[in-house]
């Protein structure tokens, strides 16, 4: 399968792109994939702070970032919002030997805190970034989210473990995240528990994988996978399917991991 990019006409390739989703949208995907953290949980709070810590650490070996996810859950007493919300800062000593790739035991720490500011001071993750929604992008709502975030005193270096798509970020992390939370697949695999934002909106977690599939299916031209290239991915997804465009993440995903396209 490597090479050259394939010309398909839009009606092959949504054929084709739709079964790949299909192939791989389904229970089985869970069993290797990082998402597999918060459907361990059931209370709406504890899925998205354990979904959200576990997209934050989530580049790198897959293997690596499931098991660091599963400590870093024991570490909040497999309680997340519970911890989030009613630690001491005794609590937070455990936290400190953290470490996974560049997100070590003082970025930990400033996470939880500011997961606390943002559940008593602003409703909550899904709040903050419904206020913030665009009519036709999150772009805007993950920067403001990150400026939300950090504006309590914090560490200058835990800044940049959230992503600003107005910096030209492609933001593949919080974008993975938002899927998780917003997008009901009917399959089990994401949650669909937040219903103040439309899986409209949603944009693909862009990749090295499924960057290189996407470039090869024609989808994307630009070679970095940067905010521009977000965009020109989202406007390609948008015209196969406008409702849910970031279902083919798991196409152009399974694509590149296990199919190696």
């Amino acid at each position: 399968m490597k090479g050259k990019q394939i010309k398909l006409t839009k009606a092959e390739l949504k054929e084709f792109l739709d079964a790949k989703v299909i192939q791989y949208n389904n229970p089985e995907f869970i069993e290797s994939d990082p998402i597999q953290i918060p459907h361990a949980f059931h209370k709406k709070e504890d899925v998205e702070i354990s979904g959200f810590l576990t997209a934050t650490i989530a580049w790198g070996n897959r293997k690596s970032i499931i098991n660091n996810a599963n400590r870093l859950m024991d570490l909040l007493d497999q309680s997340p919002y519970d911890f989030v919300m009613n630690h001491q800062d005794s609590d937070l000593e455990k936290l400190e030997p953290f470490v996974h790739r560049t997100f070590n035991g003082n970025d930990c720490v400033q996470f939880i805190k500011s997961l606390q500011h943002i559940y008593k001071n602003h409703i909550g993750l899904e709040a903050v970034f419904a206020k913030h929604a665009e009519t036709n992008s999150l772009q805007n709502s993950i920067s403001k989210f990150k400026s939300v975030f950090f504006e309590i005193d914090h560490l200058q270096r835990t800044q940049k473990h959230v992503s600003d798509p107005l910096k030209n970020s492609a933001a593949k992390r919080i974008n993975m995240f938002l899927r998780w939370m917003v997008r009901n697949d009917n399959t089990g695999v994401d949650f669909g528990i937040w219903k103040s934002i439309s899986p409209g909106l949603l944009s693909c977690p862009l990749d090295v994988h499924s960057g290189n599939v996407a470039r090869k299916l024609g989808l994307l031209k630009r070679k970095q996978n940067d905010g521009k290239a977000l965009t020109e991915l989202d406007t390609a997804l948008r015209k196969l399917d406008p409702n849910d465009p970031v279902k083919y993440d798991f196409a152009l995903f399974g694509l590149g991991v296990f199919e190696g396209f």
